[in-house]
């Protein structure tokens, strides 16, 4: 059964920095497209990006490109999401999603999440 756990989370002050770590565990990392997806207080859970086997396809929401990088370390079974120039209108709970369709549509396995705060 895939795990994954999320870490990296706080709070920051408007235009800093936080980097999330998502560690994978229980199957084959490589086999598994991951994404992060988050939600805000009273508000539906929203993706935020995707990345592919081999990080060679990513994706972003609107709302975050250009300040927002995923990536993965398939050697270490690791994905990451560094945020820079956060916004108070980040503020939520981030969740690691893995075997995600690409439509987006689909999710296999989510993670607790991890609560990220930005203060204006």
């Amino acid at each position: 059964q895939v795990q994954l756990v999320e870490s990296g989370g706080g709070l920051v002050q408007a235009g800093g920095s936080l980097r999330l770590s998502c560690t994978f565990s229980g199957r084959t990392f490589t086999r598994y497209t991951m994404a992060w997806f988050r939600q805000a207080p009273g508000q539906e859970r929203e993706f935020v990006a995707y990345i592919g086997y081999w990080s060679g396809s990513t994706q972003y929401a609107d709302s975050v490109k250009g300040r927002f990088t995923i990536s993965r370390d398939n050697a270490k079974s690791m994905m990451y999401l560094q945020m820079n120039s956060l916004k108070p209108e980040d503020t939520a709970v981030y969740y690691c999603a893995a075997d995600v369709s690409g439509s987006l549509s689909s999710v296999g396995f989510w993670g607790q999440g991890t609560q990220v705060t930005v203060s204006s």
